[in-house]
């Protein structure tokens, strides 16, 4: 299986960080989050991952040559953004001949990446998708799901005031071919997986929670909280 890690984000509720540093190499007990994404998927087994770039390009591909995967890894540059699913269509090429795997590596996430390729090899046969969810201690920040007996995914609410629980949209997922045909009937370039591919897709969406840490760093407060959790997570 080969994956696609997003990195291209510019990272802007992170400033001032980011205004130097790209958000995918924003580091966490003094490593990258994109050191934490080669480890995790390499190690269980990801034959190759495409990197897309676009916001201070020049480091994340400093940071690749330097890295131990280097060898595995491919990256693209997107001198304009192309959203996550104008990013798929871009490289299809790339990523056709089987399933693939779809992170937003700006997650901080420890989830185990065989147990999640398992869940999706056994997912019902109608189901195009699936998705990695999390508990999370702010549902209302969250897109939440809902899911019937059988784990598939039969509503969204995102960042609802008032969402019916707690387990959310972990941005991690594995897609079949199908997703290539949905694609092709979307104008694009830009393309938005959660507003125009994910929603037309409730019912065919298996869903596997992880039992592990996940949190997006989308700002400062999830930074500092993440520097305290997952360190007690790793002792744990």
């Amino acid at each position: 299986m080969r994956a696609l890690l997003l990195a291209a984000g510019m990272g802007s509720r992170l400033r001032p960080i980011t205004d130097t540093i790209p958000k995918c190499l924003v580091p966490i007990h003094g490593r990258p989050l994109l050191a934490y994404w080669l480890d995790l998927i390499f190690e269980a087994g990801i034959e190759r991952a495409l990197i897309n770039t676009h916001y201070l390009a020049n480091q994340v591909n400093a940071f690749v040559e330097t890295s131990k995967w280097r060898d595995r890894i491919d990256l693209v540059y997107e001198p304009e953004l192309l959203g996550t699913g104008g990013t798929i269509w871009s490289n299809r090429d790339y990523l056709r001949g089987g399933d693939f795997l779809l992170a937003h590596a700006d997650n901080l996430t420890d989830f185990d990446v065989e147990a999640f390729e398992q869940a999706h090899r056994n997912r019902p046969t109608d189901c195009a998708m699936t998705m990695l969810s999390f508990r999370t201690d702010d549902p209302r920040s969250c897109g939440v799901l809902e899911l019937d007996e059988n784990g598939i995914v039969v509503a969204f609410h995102e960042k609802v005031e008032n969402p019916p629980g707690n387990l959310a949209n972990g941005a991690v997922y594995i897609f079949t071919d199908e997703i290539f045909k949905i694609l092709s009937r979307l104008e694009g370039p830009f393309i938005d997986l959660s507003t125009e591919v994910i929603p037309d897709l409730v019912g065919r969406i298996l869903a596997f929670e992880t039992s592990g840490y996940h949190r997006d760093i989308g700002n400062q407060e999830s930074l500092r909280r993440a520097e305290i959790e997952f360190k007690r997570n790793a002792l744990d």
